[in-house]
């Protein structure tokens, strides 16, 4: 293990007793780099789902090798974290089954997935932004969403105010309504306040991870 201030380096056997280890390690480094506990959450879950598919999946029957996570705070304040393995990255059918749900939790937690394998193994790069600092006088009120299932899926109702830095809070909400694309989403807006800088960004991604389990977005403005 190689820890500094702008980089940490882990190194371990590709063995499920590992992943809780490695949970803390990387939480407690973002930590003292400045994340904060919902940014450190989501970057733990998303570096632990690729994490696991590489103990699970990268080395099948008696094979035995390594996992390597990387992670580097850049110089505009986001954090880089590459897990790699030398062996086989499966990627299954996101709907059927859970390390495919895995792999679209991984995709709303963080800025950016990329998953580049070759014959040596593969890498998964993932990238977060640190959200920004806001005065609590500029704050707007947050917004309130109410989510309830029907018969075709599931319903989440907006209130309130969405400015651009509450947009990641709303994103991670209706990620969570939907089962992380898995269940079709109505978002209603109808009842949106004034600032709603946040929700364009929030409702492109929830669709992007809806479209990629088979399922769609559906939004209604009044």
């Amino acid at each position: 293990m190689l820890v500094q201030e702008d980089f940490l380096a882990l190194r371990f056997p590709a063995d499920a007793r590992e992943v809780a280890p490695v949970r803390h390690q990387l939480r407690e480094w973002l930590q003292d780099s400045g994340f904060g506990e919902d940014e450190a959450s989501d970057l733990v879950l998303a570096v632990s789902e690729a994490v696991n598919n590489s103990v699970e999946h990268a080395y099948p029957g008696p094979a035995r090798g390594t996992v390597e996570v990387s992670a580097h705070l850049d110089l505009d304040g986001a954090v880089r974290v590459d897990v790699t393995d030398h062996g086989e990255w499966r990627v299954p059918p996101p709907a059927l089954t859970m390390r495919g749900r895995g792999l679209l939790l991984m995709r709303e937690s963080v800025d950016s997935v990329e998953i580049d394998r070759s014959a040596g193994g593969t890498t998964v790069r993932l990238r977060r932004a640190r959200s920004p600092v806001v005065p609590p006088s500029r704050a707007a009120p947050e917004c309130d969403v109410r989510v309830h299932e029907t018969s075709s899926g599931v319903v989440a109702v907006v209130r309130g105010n969405v400015p651009v830095e509450a947009g990641p809070s709303l994103r991670r909400t209706l990620t969570t309504a939907a089962r992380g694309g898995t269940v079709p989403l109505t978002v209603d807006l109808s009842q949106l306040g004034a600032e709603k800088g946040g929700v364009e960004e929030a409702l492109f991604a929830v669709a992007d991870a809806l479209r990629s389990a088979g399922n769609r977005l559906t939004v209604k403005m009044r």
